[in-house]
């Protein structure tokens, strides 16, 4: 290209006063003289204030301007960027769903479970039926059978009959309603000795007790969530509910403990109550479940020896037996196998959109060679094209955020989330932190390439 073009070119620019060019073996050396402090129709504002050696507008008012600037140059390609801004809004709703569970799981796992299953064992009865809510007297007879002589081996401190278990994921949820106030509370059906057996811990009130049999009206233990959803600050002790069994008998609250999280660690905190069960009652349905507190230091020998004496006592039937920390361990995968195959997803489409920011940064840098070599030449530094670029892609960003945190504010206002307004917001501060995040890392590389682009590579598209 002939010398004459390079100086007409140079000589064009506003502000600019003498241009001397020496060329030779492809190089091109320039130098420029500023003639006044006028703003170059070709230099964008967001470099104005390098126009002059020496001079610097206060940074504030280079903020100003460089934020306009961006918010500019992402109205001029809205286009372009508008697939990207809908990547970004529903990877942010997927990470949000993550986040939000995630905080919840972690929230309820520091809180206290309400029972200890260190040194317990589970023995599950199978009486070879498909219903428990038909019995034979021999079959109670049976089960109270098996309740004494587990209770009569040396290793066995407590025993106690339920009809549900820690870490079961089933069981009875009944309706309870008491001055008008309603509430729904998850029901179990326990023998007396069952508060010793996992540790409860009473905080009004007493438990269970033999006498208790023989009332005429039925006890109940409910834990503290249920006592202050239909009571209040009011003392439940001896309050009564409305009677919800089919035999309409008097309900009475005896006792409350903390909580009793059925579902284990993972599990949030829900209404509960304990009904009294009568292992020798022929009209009271047997436990399917046996809780064996046993004496610390006991080896797994105790199974077989455990499993011979009961089956001893009913020979048809079968049993499993198992440590509740074994089940534990099973319980808490099954809790994170969900989670985990969200978090999965969650990363899969943040590698994808992370894949995509690039490849569009690395584009928009290659098809705006001409326009970064301009800005250099006029005296931008690489530390500002670094920061257009980056800020460029954070504006994108934070459109996408935009209208994801739009959408996600709705849901608590809707009261369509289930989860207290700590883990709502944590998981949409963390979900935001975690886009932002993949912003700067996708940004980084092609803000590099964009910082090498020399002055001179301008000119050989002229």
């Amino acid at each position: 290209m002939p010398c004459s073009i390079f100086w007409r070119l140079f000589r064009s620019l506003s502000g600019v006063e003498n241009v001397a060019i020496a060329s030779g073996c492809g190089l091109a050396f320039l130098t420029v003289q500023s003639r006044e402090r006028l703003p170059s129709p070709l230099t964008l504002p967001l470099f104005a204030h390098a126009r002059t050696r020496g001079e610097r507008r206060p940074s504030n008012i280079r903020g100003n301007i460089m934020i306009k600037h961006i918010c500019k140059l992402m109205w001029n390609r809205r286009r372009s960027n508008f697939l990207m801004i809908v990547e970004i809004f529903f990877t942010f709703l997927v990470l949000f769903a993550v986040a939000t569970l995630v905080s919840y799981f972690i929230a309820n796992y520091n809180q206290p479970l309400g029972y200890s299953y260190d040194n317990v064992w589970q023995v599950n009865i199978n009486m070879n039926q498909t219903s428990d809510d038909y019995w034979s007297p021999e079959q109670v007879a049976t089960v109270n059978q098996l309740y004494l002589a587990a209770r009569d081996l040396g290793e066995v401190e407590a025993v106690a009959g339920a009809l549900a278990t820690p870490y079961d994921f089933g069981g009875r949820v009944s309706g309870l309603e008491i001055r008008g106030k309603r509430a729904e509370a998850g029901v179990n059906e326990v023998s007396v000795d069952f508060k010793d057996v996992m540790g409860l811990q009473l905080v009004a009130g007493r438990w269970f007790e033999k006498a208790d049999e023989a009332m005429n009206w039925q006890p109940v233990v409910i834990n503290q969530k249920l006592s202050r959803a239909l009571f209040g600050e009011d003392d439940p002790v001896g309050q009564q509910f409305e009677p919800w069994s089919s035999a309409n008998e008097e309900v009475r609250v005896i006792g409350v403990v903390t909580d009793f999280r059925q579902g284990g660690e993972y599990q949030g905190l829900g209404n509960y109550l304990f009904e009294l069960k009568q292992l020798d009652n022929p009209a009271q349905r047997p436990p399917r479940n046996l809780l064996i507190k046993v004496r610390p230091g006991t080896t797994a020998a105790f199974e077989e020896k455990l499993a011979n004496r009961l089956q001893a006592v009913a020979k048809e039937w079968s049993f499993e037996i198992q440590p509740l920390a074994q089940k534990r361990e099973s319980s808490l995968k099954l809790f994170l196998a969900p989670l985990i195959a969200a978090g999965l997803i969650a990363a899969f489409l943040m590698i994808m959109v992370g894949f995509g920011l690039v490849g569009v940064l690395w584009q928009n840098v290659t098809q705006r060679t001409r326009e970064i070599g301009l800005r250099r030449a006029k005296g931008a530094a690489a530390q500002d094209i670094y920061k257009q670029i980056l800020g460029e892609l954070f504006a994108i960003t934070s459109a996408g955020l935009l209208l994801g945190i739009i959408v996600v504010v709705q849901l608590p206002l809707l009261d369509l989330v289930g989860v207290s307004t700590n883990v709502f917001i944590t998981g949409l501060l963390l979900s935001i932190a975690l886009i932002y995040l993949l912003t700067c890392a996708a940004g980084l590389y092609p803000s590099w390439l964009a910082t090498k682009v020399r002055p001179a590579e301008a000119l050989h598209y002229e």
